[in-house]
Protein backbone atom coordinates (compact mmCIF):
# COMPACT_ATOMS: atom_id res chain seq x y z
CA UNK A 1 0.00 0.00 0.00
CA UNK A 2 2.84 2.40 0.85
CA UNK A 3 4.64 1.40 -2.31
CA UNK A 4 1.62 2.26 -4.47
CA UNK A 5 0.80 5.52 -2.69
CA UNK A 6 4.33 6.92 -2.67
CA UNK A 7 5.63 5.18 -5.82
CA UNK A 8 8.43 3.46 -3.93
CA UNK A 9 9.80 -0.02 -4.53
CA UNK A 10 8.94 -2.37 -1.66
CA UNK A 11 10.07 -5.78 -0.53
CA UNK A 12 9.80 -8.18 2.35
CA UNK A 13 12.88 -10.20 3.23
CA UNK A 14 10.63 -13.18 3.89
CA UNK A 15 8.97 -12.87 0.48
CA UNK A 16 12.33 -12.40 -1.24
CA UNK A 17 13.63 -15.59 0.36
CA UNK A 18 10.43 -17.51 -0.42
CA UNK A 19 10.94 -16.48 -4.08
CA UNK A 20 14.51 -17.76 -3.87
CA UNK A 21 13.22 -21.06 -2.42
CA UNK A 22 10.62 -21.38 -5.19
CA UNK A 23 13.38 -20.87 -7.78
CA UNK A 24 15.41 -23.59 -6.05
CA UNK A 25 18.44 -21.43 -5.30
CA UNK A 26 20.99 -22.36 -2.66
CA UNK A 27 20.20 -19.26 -0.63
CA UNK A 28 16.46 -20.01 -0.79
CA UNK A 29 16.98 -23.59 0.41
CA UNK A 30 19.29 -22.47 3.21
CA UNK A 31 16.87 -19.75 4.39
CA UNK A 32 14.00 -22.25 4.33
CA UNK A 33 15.94 -24.64 6.55
CA UNK A 34 15.91 -21.89 9.19
CA UNK A 35 12.48 -20.29 8.73
CA UNK A 36 10.52 -23.55 8.54
CA UNK A 37 11.63 -24.10 12.17
CA UNK A 38 10.71 -20.54 13.19
CA UNK A 39 14.33 -19.43 13.36
CA UNK A 40 15.76 -16.24 11.96
CA UNK A 41 18.09 -16.89 9.06
CA UNK A 42 21.70 -15.74 9.49
CA UNK A 43 22.49 -12.08 8.86
CA UNK A 44 24.62 -12.85 5.81
CA UNK A 45 21.59 -14.37 4.05
CA UNK A 46 19.35 -11.39 4.83
CA UNK A 47 22.05 -8.89 3.89
CA UNK A 48 22.73 -10.68 0.59
CA UNK A 49 19.10 -10.74 -0.59
CA UNK A 50 18.44 -7.15 0.51
CA UNK A 51 21.60 -5.90 -1.22
CA UNK A 52 20.64 -7.83 -4.38
CA UNK A 53 17.17 -6.30 -4.28
CA UNK A 54 18.49 -2.78 -3.68
CA UNK A 55 20.99 -3.12 -6.52
CA UNK A 56 18.10 -3.64 -8.93
CA UNK A 57 15.68 -1.13 -7.33
CA UNK A 58 17.91 1.71 -6.12
CA UNK A 59 18.40 3.28 -2.74
CA UNK A 60 16.86 6.74 -3.21
CA UNK A 61 13.64 5.62 -1.56
CA UNK A 62 12.24 2.21 -0.67
CA UNK A 63 10.12 0.26 1.79
CA UNK A 64 11.44 -2.88 3.47
CA UNK A 65 9.19 -5.11 5.53
CA UNK A 66 10.82 -7.34 8.14
CA UNK A 67 14.27 -5.81 7.89
CA UNK A 68 16.43 -5.25 9.84
CA UNK A 69 15.66 -7.95 12.41
CA UNK A 70 19.03 -8.13 14.15
CA UNK A 71 21.61 -5.65 15.40
CA UNK A 72 24.05 -6.94 12.76
CA UNK A 73 21.56 -6.12 10.00
CA UNK A 74 20.78 -2.72 11.54
CA UNK A 75 24.45 -1.80 11.80
CA UNK A 76 25.18 -2.97 8.23
CA UNK A 77 22.39 -0.74 6.88
CA UNK A 78 22.44 2.04 9.47
CA UNK A 79 23.08 4.81 6.95
CA UNK A 80 20.32 3.61 4.61
CA UNK A 81 17.36 4.31 6.92
CA UNK A 82 15.97 7.73 7.69
CA UNK A 83 13.19 6.23 9.77
CA UNK A 84 12.11 2.83 10.99
CA UNK A 85 8.48 2.04 11.72
CA UNK A 86 7.77 -0.45 14.49
CA UNK A 87 4.25 -1.82 14.32
CA UNK A 88 3.44 -2.87 17.88
CA UNK A 89 1.20 -5.86 18.46
CA UNK A 90 0.84 -8.18 21.45
CA UNK A 91 1.91 -11.81 21.21
CA UNK A 92 -1.72 -12.86 21.69
CA UNK A 93 -2.84 -10.73 18.74
CA UNK A 94 0.02 -12.06 16.62
CA UNK A 95 -0.98 -15.65 17.44
CA UNK A 96 -4.58 -14.93 16.49
CA UNK A 97 -3.66 -13.27 13.19
CA UNK A 98 -1.17 -15.96 12.20
CA UNK A 99 -3.64 -18.74 13.05
CA UNK A 100 -6.03 -17.16 10.55
CA UNK A 101 -3.42 -16.39 7.85
CA UNK A 102 -3.66 -18.19 4.53
CA UNK A 103 -1.40 -17.33 1.61
CA UNK A 104 -1.09 -18.03 -2.06
CA UNK A 105 2.05 -20.01 -2.82
CA UNK A 106 1.91 -18.69 -6.39
CA UNK A 107 1.48 -14.90 -6.08
CA UNK A 108 2.26 -14.43 -2.38
CA UNK A 109 -1.02 -12.69 -1.52
CA UNK A 110 -2.00 -13.10 2.10
CA UNK A 111 -5.53 -13.38 3.48
CA UNK A 112 -7.24 -13.81 6.82
CA UNK A 113 -9.56 -16.81 6.96
CA UNK A 114 -11.48 -14.92 9.64
CA UNK A 115 -11.79 -11.60 7.80
CA UNK A 116 -11.90 -12.75 4.17
CA UNK A 117 -13.89 -15.98 4.57
CA UNK A 118 -11.33 -18.11 2.72
CA UNK A 119 -9.99 -21.54 3.60
CA UNK A 120 -6.93 -23.55 2.77
CA UNK A 121 -7.39 -25.02 -0.71
CA UNK A 122 -9.72 -22.25 -1.92
CA UNK A 123 -8.78 -20.37 -5.08
CA UNK A 124 -6.70 -17.27 -4.43
CA UNK A 125 -8.86 -14.18 -5.03
CA UNK A 126 -5.86 -12.48 -6.64
CA UNK A 127 -4.67 -15.14 -9.10
CA UNK A 128 -6.87 -18.25 -8.80
CA UNK A 129 -4.19 -20.62 -7.53
CA UNK A 130 -4.84 -22.68 -4.35
CA UNK A 131 -4.41 -21.03 -0.95
CA UNK A 132 -2.11 -22.71 1.59
CA UNK A 133 -0.85 -22.26 5.14
CA UNK A 134 2.81 -21.33 5.36
CA UNK A 135 5.04 -23.92 7.02
CA UNK A 136 6.44 -21.27 9.34
CA UNK A 137 2.91 -20.47 10.61
CA UNK A 138 2.67 -23.74 12.53
CA UNK A 139 2.19 -23.03 16.27
CA UNK A 140 5.59 -24.39 17.30
CA UNK A 141 7.38 -22.38 14.60
CA UNK A 142 5.43 -19.25 15.57
CA UNK A 143 6.41 -19.63 19.23
CA UNK A 144 10.04 -19.90 18.17
CA UNK A 145 9.68 -16.78 15.97
CA UNK A 146 8.23 -14.84 18.91
CA UNK A 147 11.20 -15.89 21.04
CA UNK A 148 13.59 -14.94 18.23
CA UNK A 149 11.89 -11.54 18.09
CA UNK A 150 12.43 -11.01 21.83
CA UNK A 151 16.09 -12.03 21.60
CA UNK A 152 17.10 -10.44 18.29
CA UNK A 153 14.64 -7.76 17.20
CA UNK A 154 13.80 -6.01 20.46
CA UNK A 155 17.45 -4.81 20.66
CA UNK A 156 17.05 -3.40 17.12
CA UNK A 157 13.98 -1.48 18.26
CA UNK A 158 16.03 0.02 21.10
CA UNK A 159 18.91 0.74 18.67
CA UNK A 160 16.64 2.92 16.51
CA UNK A 161 14.86 4.40 19.54
CA UNK A 162 18.24 5.60 20.89
CA UNK A 163 19.10 7.01 17.44
CA UNK A 164 15.77 8.89 17.48
CA UNK A 165 14.71 7.25 14.21
CA UNK A 166 12.06 4.88 15.54
CA UNK A 167 8.40 5.56 14.87
CA UNK A 168 6.14 3.30 16.91
CA UNK A 169 2.60 2.59 15.75
CA UNK A 170 -0.08 0.59 17.53
CA UNK A 171 -1.07 -2.12 15.04
CA UNK A 172 -4.10 -3.42 16.93
CA UNK A 173 -6.45 -1.14 14.97
CA UNK A 174 -5.95 -3.10 11.74
CA UNK A 175 -4.39 -2.60 8.34
CA UNK A 176 -6.28 0.46 7.13
CA UNK A 177 -5.84 2.40 10.38
CA UNK A 178 -2.13 1.52 10.51
CA UNK A 179 -1.69 2.57 6.88
CA UNK A 180 -3.42 5.88 7.59
CA UNK A 181 -1.19 6.55 10.61
CA UNK A 182 1.97 5.77 8.65
CA UNK A 183 0.85 8.08 5.83
CA UNK A 184 0.07 10.88 8.30
CA UNK A 185 3.50 10.46 9.85
CA UNK A 186 5.24 10.56 6.48
CA UNK A 187 3.24 13.57 5.30
CA UNK A 188 3.96 15.44 8.52
CA UNK A 189 7.63 15.06 7.64
CA UNK A 190 8.45 12.99 10.70
CA UNK A 191 9.91 10.22 8.54
CA UNK A 192 11.54 12.52 6.00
Amino acid sequence: MLSAKYHLPAASTGALLREERARGTDIGREADSWTSRGLYFPDEIALKVVRQWLSSHGTSGFVLDGFPRTIGQAEAFDEEFDAVFHLELSDAAIRERVASRITCAHCGASFSAKLHGVSEGDACPACGEPLVRRRDDKPEALEERLEQHRLNTEPVIEFYRQADRLIEIDATAGRDAVFQKICETIEEGVAA
